[in-house]
């Protein structure tokens, strides 16, 4: 039988987290999700069994987000191709931009952490600081539904809309660059492989490959998989335009 322990916050804590509430625009009907979307997987393991992490909350926030985003920018910006729309969503949803928003908002003042992860940086990592981000969105969605969740996602993204448009405006992500270079080119797209992770558990470094349809392999290293196959791309994409006899397929 599941224990229903919740380990409590203060009561200087929770009349904190009320001008939280005031600040992202949702007031909990059930304070004890924000509360779960605010505790460390690190923290609930030092409590002991029975106290809820926002793991499982995270997962939902990735894919309510994305919804919420993709539904604003939808709307907002009705002449832009897919393409365009899919860069600008890939630019708001970064694991850097959410980790900023989070610390625009306080999330990392309240977020629960065990004294291991405190130790090591973990308040202050993107990482941390994006998971608990989506896990508080998955916690408004399910208090209030998509309504409410996607009426804190136009609050807290306010400034970064327009910006997101000009940026994608002026840049592709290389992965993106080198799909369509490769369409292009082979009629085919690269494909990605996760090679390797090495490093210590709160600074890890990932090792993924691309391969071109021609055959051609490139491998490069980051602090994510994520960053790692955007840096394999923007060798692949160099190397193309190295061995191009003409520009014209590196064009919009």
């Amino acid at each position: 039988m599941e224990s229903d322990y919740t380990c409590p916050m203060s009561s200087n804590t929770m009349s904190a987290l009320s001008g939280f509430e005031q600040r992202i625009g949702h007031v909990f009907a059930r304070p004890d999700l924000l509360t779960q979307a605010l505790t460390h997987s690190s923290f609930a393991n030092e409590v002991g069994p029975g106290l809820e992490h926002n793991e499982r909350l995270e997962f939902l926030g990735d894919a309510v987000l994305e919804l919420c985003v993709s539904s604003e920018l939808y709307e907002r910006f009705s002449d832009l191709r897919e393409g365009d729309l899919t860069r600008m969503r890939s630019c708001l949803v970064s694991e850097g931009s959410l980790a900023d928003i989070a610390r625009e908002i306080g999330l990392d003042d309240f977020l629960r952490l065990g004294k291991g992860e405190e130790s090591q940086g973990g308040r202050a990592r993107d990482s941390v600081l994006s998971d608990v981000f989506e896990a508080v969105i998955a916690a408004v969605y399910e208090d209030g539904g998509f309504k409410a969740a996607r009426g804190v996602v136009s609050l807290l993204f306010a400034s970064r809309w327009q910006l997101c448009a000009a940026r994608a405006a002026r840049a592709k992500d290389f992965k993106t660059r080198l799909q369509e270079v490769a369409q292009r080119l082979f009629k085919d797209r690269p494909t990605y492989a996760k090679l390797a992770c090495s490093g210590p558990e709160h600074e890890p470094i990932f090792e993924v490959s691309v391969t071109l349809p021609d055959g051609r392999g490139f491998v490069a290293r980051g602090g994510s998989c994520k960053k790692a196959g955007q840096e394999a791309a923007r060798l692949a994409l160099a190397a193309l335009e190295d061995n191009a006899d003409t520009g014209e397929i590196f064009s919009d």
